[in-house]
């Protein structure tokens, strides 16, 4: 084994830094050869056969394209769960995790109604039924690869959610059902801020589920706001994962529209990710 993890990281060292190394080599150890840190530390002398080698070899020439380590094992982990991803879906992120725990932690998700409008691979929704187990919970998309990932994900996870075809920006043209809360991370990345993206994010993960024009940033946001001045209760609650630069025009645009406590809140790296407010 120590052989294999010296090539992992002589094979990457000039494409990616020392710590990111190190959490592949633990990734690709339990996912491929379903070693645990332990496992790692007890079996440092295991010999892989020339089959499992060449898995490993697979997997080093591809990230050194910069392709996410997530779509090349096809899986991740999020809020304790193991999710399948693929380049039709984004790969969920810590900020992510934060903001389903502030959800969970506000005590409005159990016995609720919840929407979770551009579910993607059904991180956020899974995440808080396993979280809140009486909650009804519901994801949408407008994405049919989308929702094939997230319908496997709640299989994978034995965890009934309903996820169904929808597109938010005609939100309309769609029954609804009364909702306790209504999350959504949409995309939120403004063209304009492309060049601040990593490489590997704008070459393999979706467009549609990261950028809007930098005419109307908050179109997915307003209009989400908008469905939910008729299908989120009073009193019920609306929660974003928002650009960390418009949060003061969150916070205007939210107020304009007639909700309460509004509440900016930021993420464990110092920055305003997260928005919540009452109907």
């Amino acid at each position: 084994m120590r052989t294999t993890i010296q090539y992992i990281e002589s094979e990457l060292k000039d494409f990616y830094p020392p710590s990111e190394i190190s959490a592949f080599v633990r990734l690709i150890m339990e996912s491929v050869f379903a070693l645990s840190y332990t496992d790692m530390i007890l079996q440092k002398d295991r010999v892989f056969h020339a089959e499992e080698q060449e898995s490993v070899r697979k997997v080093v020439e591809r990230l050194k394209t910069y392709e996410p380590l997530q779509y090349i094992l096809g899986e991740t982990e999020f809020y304790g769960l193991k999710l399948k991803v693929n380049p039709a879906v984004l790969i969920p992120r810590p900020e992510t995790e934060e903001l389903v725990n502030w959800i969970l932690e506000s005590s409005v998700a159990e016995n609720a109604r919840i929407l979770d409008v551009g579910t993607g691979s059904g991180c956020i929704a899974l995440a808080l039924k396993a979280g809140a187990p009486k909650a009804v919970v519901q994801g949408v998309d407008i994405s049919d690869e989308a929702l094939q990932t997230a319908k496997a994900n709640a299989r994978l996870n034995k965890l009934e959610v309903e996820f169904s075809k929808a597109d938010i920006l005609n939100w309309k043209e769609y029954s609804w059902t009364v909702q306790n809360v209504i999350v959504s991370n949409p995309p939120y990345v403004r063209e304009s801020e492309k060049l601040q993206m990593e490489a590997n994010v704008l070459k393999y993960e979706p467009e549609g589920a990261l950028f809007v024009s930098d005419g109307d940033a908050l179109v997915f946001y307003r209009t989400i706001a908008e469905m939910a001045l008729t299908y989120l209760v009073p009193g019920g609650y609306l929660f974003f994962e928002i650009n960390e630069n418009l949060g003061q025009e969150m916070i205007e645009m939210l107020h304009s529209m007639g909700f309460s406590e509004i509440l900016l809140r930021k993420d464990i790296n110092g920055r305003n990710r997260m928005m919540r407010c009452c109907r």
